[in-house]
Formats: C-alpha cells, sequence, structure tokens
C-alpha cells in the first residue's frame, strides 16, 4: 500500500510554527516513501472559525514549501479542491458524518446523551473532589429505547457519545513513542456529535482518515490520549487501524510549550520580518529530529532524502531564535541579490527610505546595497536600520574616527581623495580599488594610515562593510558631502 498521511488544521487563525512543522514532516514523510501529502480543513468547530484563516494558510504553506498533493489551493485568489477523495472541508462532509453515526448507533457502539452541561460538570467536580479521573458518567448509556424515542420525539437536546467498553486495555505502537497502553475505565465516553448536528474532531477525523485512504497519522504530542478512542472506533467500524505517529512539542527557553506570550510563534510573524522560507523550514525540521551526520543546512531535497521518522526524538525541541538568525543569515549571504532587492524594498518603502514604486526603478541600486549589507542581517526586516548609513546626509563619526582623523596627513589625504571622488566618471567597485592606489602614491600613506581614515570620512566609523563597495552604493554626491563634513569638523 502507498503512503497516503496529512496535515489536518482547524482554521482558527494564523498557522503556529508547531503547525507549519507538523506540516512538514508529513510532507517529507510522504515524499521520501514515494507517496501522497494531502491538506484537509478541520471546521468542525464553528464557533472558532476565522474568515480567510484557510486562505491564509494555503498561503503560509506555499510560502514555505510544504506542498500539498490534494486539498485546497489558491487560484486568482479562490479556493479550489484538487484531489479525488473531497470534500477536503468537514463542514461539507456532514451527510457522509450522518451515515456513518448511524451505522455506529444500530451496532450498539455509540449512544445519545440528554444530560445538561451543568449536570456534567456537576459531576466531574465530584469526581476531582473524590480524586477521580474526570469523566462522563455514562448516566445515559442505561437508557432504554423506548426512553431514548421518547426523548427525541420531545425535541430534547442530545449529543451522541462512542459507547467504550469497561475494564479493557487498548494497546498501539508509536512510530516515535513505542509501545502505548490505555485502559477504558479511564477513558471518557467521548462526544462523537455534537446537538447541533455536527461531528466532533475525534469522530470526524477517523472517517476522513479512513475514507482517504490515510496510512500514517503523524501529529501532535497533545493527541496521544486520544488515539484509544480513534483506535476503538477504527475496530467499530471493521477498518483496519493506521500507524501513529505523536510528534513531541516545540519549546520555549524555559522548556515550556511554546505561545505567543514568548513572542513570534505564527509563520505570518516570520514572513512579515522577512525570514527567507527555506532557512525558517531548514531550522524547524531539525527542532524534533536529527540526521545521523549532524548536518544543519539542508535543501528541501536533502531533507526529503534523509527525513526519517526513527530519528524524531520523544522530548520536546527549544525553538532558539538566535539560532534561527544565525542560520537565516547564511541563506541571505547565498542568496540572489536581485532577489534580496525585492524583498528589501517593501522595508526601505515603509520606513521613508524609497517612495512607493520607486525602488523597482532603482532595483539595481538597491541589489548593489544587498551586496553591502547581506552580511549583517539576521532577517530583512533589519535592512533599514543597517541602511540607515546609506540616507543620512551627514555622518556621526565615532570616538576611535576622531582619533584616527588626529594623524598629520589626513587633511592632505581628504584633499585628494575629494578630488578624484570629484573628477571620476563612476563611482564603481573598479575606482574604489584604483583610487587607494593612487593615493598611497600621491600621500604616502598605505595599510590602516590610509583606509581607516578614509572609512571614518565615508561612513563615521574605523570599521564596516568592503569600502569599495559602500562608495559605489553612496554614489558621487554623498561621497563629496561627507568628505566636506569632516573637513570642516577638522578646522573646527
Amino acid at each position: 500500500m502507498s503512503v497516503r498521511v496529512r496535515f489536518a488544521p482547524s482554521p482558527t487563525g494564523f498557522v503556529h510554527i508547531g503547525s507549519l512543522r507538523t506540516a512538514l514532516y508529513n510532507y517529507l514523510f510522504a515524499k521520501g516513501k514515494g507517496g501522497k501529502y494531502i491538506l484537509r480543513i478541520e471546521d468542525t468547530d464553528r464557533a472558532r472559525y476565522v474568515e480567510g484563516a484557510i486562505e491564509g494558510m494555503v498561503e503560509s504553506m506555499n510560502w514555505a514549501g510544504v506542498n500539498h498533493d490534494e486539498g485546497f489551493q489558491l487560484e486568482n485568489g479562490q479556493l479550489m479542491e484538487e484531489g479525488e477523495f473531497g470534500p477536503y472541508m468537514q463542514s461539507r462532509r456532514l451527510e457522509i458524518y450522518q451515515k456513518h453515526i448511524k451505522q455506529l448507533l444500530h451496532q450498539g457502539d455509540a449512544y445519545p446523551c440528554f444530560c445538561s452541561m451543568e449536570r456534567i460538570d456537576r459531576i466531574r467536580e465530584e469526581q476531582k473532589a473524590r480524586g477521580e479521573t474526570p469523566k462522563y458518567d455514562g448516566h445515559c448509556k442505561g437508557l432504554s429505547q423506548e426512553e431514548v424515542n421518547e426523548k427525541i420525539e420531545n425535541n430534547e437536546e442530545h449529543v451522541i457519545r462512542l459507547k467504550l467498553p469497561e475494564k479493557e486495555e487498548i494497546v498501539f505502537e508509536d512510530m516515535v513513542r513505542g509501545k502505548m497502553s490505555f485502559h477504558t475505565d479511564d477513558i471518557d465516553d467521548q462526544v462523537l456529535i455534537k446537538s447541533d448536528g455536527f461531528p466532533t474532531y475525534h469522530f470526524a477525523v477517523v472517517v476522513d482518515d479512513y475514507l482517504m485512504g490515510i496510512t500514517h497519522i503523524i501529529r501532535g504530542e497533545e493527541w496521544v490520549t486520544s488515539t484509544p478512542k480513534h483506535i476503538h472506533l477504527y475496530k467499530s467500524f471493521g477498518w483496519d487501524v493506521p500507524k501513529y505517529v505523536h510528534l513531541p512539542n516545540i519549546l520555549n527557553k524555559d522548556k515550556k510549550k511554546l505561545s505567543k506570550r514568548q513572542g513570534d510563534v505564527a509563520v505570518e510573524d516570520f514572513k512579515k520580518k522577512g525570514y527567507l522560507p527555506e532557512a525558517l523550514v531548514n531550522y524547524i525540521a531539525l527542532i524534533g529530529w536529527s540526521p545521523e551526520d549532524n548536518q544543519e543546512i539542508f535543501t528541501m531535497e536533502e531533507l526529503q532524502e534523509k527525513f526519517d521518522l526513527k530519528r524524531v526524538s520523544k522530548s520536546g525541541g527549544v525553538f532558539d531564535v538566535e539560532k534561527l538568525n544565525w542560520m537565516n543569515n547564511h541563506y541571505i549571504k547565498e542568496a540572489d541579490n536581485h532577489r534580496l532587492a525585492k524583498l528589501a524594498i517593501p522595508y526601505l518603502e515603509e520606513a521613508g527610505y524609497l517612495k512607493s514604486g520607486q525602488g523597482e526603478a532603482e532595483i539595481h541600486w538597491v541589489k548593489d546595497l544587498m551586496e553591502v549589507l547581506k552580511e549583517y542581517l539576521d532577517y530583512m526586516a533589519q535592512v533599514p536600520e543597517k541602511a540607515e548609513m546609506f540616507f543620512k546626509e551627514e555622518i556621526e563619526i565615532t570616538p576611535e574616527g576622531r582619533e584616527i582623523l588626529g594623524d598629520d596627513h589626513i587633511e592632505q589625504l581628504l584633499e585628494a581623495f575629494y578630488e578624484k571622488v570629484k573628477m571620476a566618471e563612476v563611482i564603481d567597485e573598479a575606482f574604489g580599488k584604483q583610487v587607494f592606489k593612487d593615493l598611497k602614491k600621491e600621500v604616502g600613506a598605505k595599510g590602516p594610515k590610509l583606509f581607516k581614515p578614509a572609512r571614518v570620512a565615508v561612513t563615521g566609523e574605523t570599521q564596516g562593510p568592503d569600502l569599495t563597495l559602500v562608495m559605489k552604493v553612496l554614489g558621487r554626491e554623498k561621497l563629496l558631502k561627507r568628505i566636506e563634513f569632516v573637513q570642516t569638523q577638522l578646522k573646527k
């Protein structure tokens, strides 16, 4: 049987970084096995449904390069379904769930429950007070068919619950955690159909996974305790049980589950800050999984080739923003300058350094700017801060810079430097290299005595990016103004 896996999120907001990792692991497993990866939308909780969340989810997955074979795609901003196992949204599958719940009721594997929430809450509080596991007490399990029929005829509000057997052990083999065992006396008779007729996650997920031919269920560890209920449902229907994989949580530095209280947790947050998708995907792949050879930088193709569920950890992995920044900086340094320029322009426009639309006309200049800055960027939203020196008319000379400008030859050096910039036909890297050769001969200064004062005159600082590139990005007019400014400062 060919491998079929799925990512089945709820449309309740932005895609959490943990959800992206779950989707990624499903995707990598499927691709590594020559199988199919499906995107299904679990929207049975209508109260939490967020308009536009599905579109945002598909966009985030497309941006990250975690592309599904079946499910929802965006075409000209419209959601379209692709695949032969649809609908791929639970709210469009209600007739399917009704058919299957009738089967369970007929078999005696499910039963209507007419208990109010007030009664259920009271029972659970009493159980807690006695030190027992809080769960439904099975009150309606003993109702006769006549009593059930009468209540339904009277339109009494009710749900339908799973009827679990008593004193039975449910055992399954988790591909990450090994053998796991649960006792039915510790498990609730789960609600399968809510009073509004919509299925709960626990019912719909089993029906959908079976009908869509899902062979491996790879999901977060928060679903471990639900798995015995799902396995019982599979067996009640007489279906083969899929293989289960429960992934460890992504943790913050305090070793607690990653949440928005600690900072950015949504894929959209990282996208807005200008992280490159390949860097984010590479990094989260390594939170909870490790390759045999300790390799850290992976292309998506390499991840597909090397990913192995056997190397997934049982314990949670820490999300380290500093490590992500290091990795993103690596990808930025390797990236094409034209691509970086296109990414940088919106940030420069927002900062007021470029007029809206002007950046596209100055794409070559921004490409040069990125060549100067890329080594210093953790993410693209830092571009305005790092680029500030290129937009200021006057520079601020550091104390170290002022000390260097105190040497005897500085006045002569700056005069010669000014004249050569003024007479240059074009300020490019070739000019930058030649001008320092010429200044060395004319002024007699070399090494730090030549380059450091020139850098201070251009930037106000004694260290920084390649000076010839900085000069190219600044251009003739700014270079002349800055040299004049420093000359004026020396005369004060």
